[in-house]
């Protein structure tokens, strides 16, 4: 789904409550992990870019919550950990909030800060 927020916390105020716990979740870890980063809304969803790149984006759309940048080495280092989800060329897809593994997320948010590939 895409929104018309001005910004991220307008963003998350504007989603369905059962999804909100989670993106909050993700966007604390992606301000930890991205630290420096810019956060705004591109492409109706929260971003993080660095000297203007996107690097990371996260969104509740219809039927999952989404992770969109991620470097391909990354995310093949972490397919095996990331089970119910559904991975993409750069991108995951949690079809149930309750059930993602944060800690799992974090490491991979980590990594993908830390390398220097290109996301896809």
């Amino acid at each position: 789904m895409t929104s018309n927020a001005p910004d991220v916390t307008t963003y998350i105020e504007g989603l369905p409550a059962e999804r909100r716990a989670a993106i909050e979740k993700l966007r604390k870890l992606c301000r930890r992990n991205f630290k420096g980063y810019e956060e705004c809304i591109e492409y109706g969803m929260p971003v993080y870019k660095r000297n203007g790149t996107l690097e990371i984006a996260f969104a509740s759309q219809k039927n999952y919550i989404a992770l969109y940048g991620m470097k391909k080495g990354v995310l093949d280092e972490f397919r095996g950990a990331l089970p119910g989800s559904d991975t993409g060329k750069g991108c995951i897809r949690f079809g149930n909030p309750d059930k993602i593994d944060f800690e799992v997320v974090e490491r991979l948010l980590r990594r993908n800060a830390e390398s220097k590939e290109a996301a896809c």
